[in-house]
């Protein structure tokens, strides 16, 4: 019998994008249908409140596609602690994380209009 090879897992590309202190965001290159759906979703929100669907809308954003933080030299990779993080980003850091989410969907998603 003939060895079968082990199928090659298909990863997402992935971007680096990095701030005036060598901070490093690395974003993942592809969102699902389903994921695109749910966001729209989200960032559509409640018409009562549009500020809060906009915050959502970046922090679903920031959760689906951060892949890694890198932050004085140290990675943060798991997905709580990359939103965890995030929540507790300062406001001169979510101001620049909501840049590099604009820049990469209109370089990788076109369609997704980013908050």
């Amino acid at each position: 019998m003939a060895k079968r090879r082990r199928a090659e897992k298909l990863t997402a590309p992935s971007s680096d994008y990095s701030d005036a202190e060598g901070n490093v965001l690395t974003l993942r290159g592809s969102l699902t249908p389903a994921t695109r759906r749910e966001y729209a979703a989200v960032l559509s929100g409640s018409p009562l409140s549009r500020e809060d669907a906009w915050h959502r809308a970046v922090e679903f954003l920031f959760e689906r596609l951060a892949v890694r933080w890198k932050i004085a030299g140290v990675p943060i990779e798991r997905q709580r602690e990359l939103l965890q993080r995030f929540r507790v980003a300062s406001s001169q850091e979510r101001a620049w994380i909501r840049g590099v989410l604009r820049e990469h969907c209109a370089e990788n998603f076109p369609d997704v209009q980013a908050p």
